[in-house]
């Protein structure tokens, strides 16, 4: 069920450059939806418009089925948006700043709601602090408990962990589970693939103002991912049989390495037919280890591939 529909959704700015190219994307209720892409390829502009900020040229879009153009303040009311740029209000306090937010979209006080975001995201012992007094990582936490301030069932996280130490992010991981599992639906933007890959359950790539590609995360690893098998050599080669020439084989410079790459989806009984062959050929090793392509070179090579 799509919480998030776009469809032949363009746009064109005033100086003529087109940063989207008919995108149509549905997004499903209560999932983490990874978008990635390159600088300049529309992320952005996709975002900016679903939440409202720009206007788009042609096409339309709606968040749990209110048109953002339309329906605006329903639609609005549906989503926050954590932005990558940190802007707040540096001499208001934690507390003053996500109470503000919530009135602004028109929520009865809740004082026990706040209190509740502020210490999902550890902030509790910071509220009466001022912003300009919190540490970069606290005024992104800060972005985020003033996004869920008005109890949203779709939050924009638009690279919610740069400049964002390595145990700060994890516990923001951590957070993010937590609200899909409370319902939200997350929608995440990042340059760091592997945050992705730990939390996405679907990923979209957009490139030159395009989606290029949705595919459930698992899938896509299978379909696209590739796997190596590297054998340590007992005696150096010259060169690779002629009789294993049916085999994706590279041989080392120095005659002591022969790499065999596969794809991840295939059986892998191929490496024992390898194996045997090899013994066969009088090719003995010492040594073997596997690895698989990440998300990270999955999506160079879908962005690199000539569209």
């Amino acid at each position: 069920m799509a919480i998030i529909s776009v469809s032949g959704l363009t746009k064109t700015y005033a100086s003529g450059h087109q940063a989207l190219k008919t995108v149509d994307l549905d997004i499903r209720k209560g999932e983490i939806f990874a978008l990635l892409g390159p600088n300049g390829a529309g992320k952005t502009t996709l975002i900016s418009i679903i939440c409202g900020i720009v206007n788009p040229s042609t096409g339309s879009v709606t968040a749990d089925g209110h048109d953002v153009v339309k329906d605006y303040r329903a639609a609005r009311t549906k989503i926050g948006l954590v932005p990558q740029e940190l802007h707040t209000d540096a001499f208001e306090t934690v507390w003053a700043t996500t109470n503000f937010s919530r009135g602004l979209f028109g929520k009865a006080p809740n004082p026990a709601y706040v209190e509740k975001i502020l210490r999902d995201l550890s902030l509790w012992d910071k509220k009466d602090s001022k912003i300009m007094a919190l540490s970069g990582g606290m005024k992104r936490r800060v972005m985020i408990a003033k996004a869920l301030s008005h109890e949203p069932t779709i939050l924009f996280l638009d690279e919610p962990t740069a400049g964002v130490d390595v145990e700060l992010r994890r516990d923001m991981w951590e957070m993010v589970r937590k609200l899909r599992e409370s319902g939200v639906t997350i929608i995440l933007t990042t340059h760091y693939i592997e945050e992705a890959e730990e939390m996405a359950d679907r990923i979209g790539v957009i490139s030159k103002g395009e989606i290029i590609l949705v595919e459930d995360k698992d899938v896509l690893m299978r379909k696209l991912g590739k796997k190596q098998l590297t054998l340590q050599l007992q005696s150096p080669l010259e060169a690779i049989p002629a009789r294993l020439s049916e085999y994706p084989l590279e041989l080392a410079a120095d005659g002591h390495e022969l790499v065999y790459t596969f794809d991840a989806q295939a059986e892998e009984t191929g490496i024992a037919g390898l194996l045997r062959r090899l013994s066969e050929e009088g090719v003995d090793f010492k040594d073997l280890h596997t690895s698989q392509s990440s998300l990270e070179d999955i999506f160079v090579s879908l962005v690199r591939a000539p569209q």
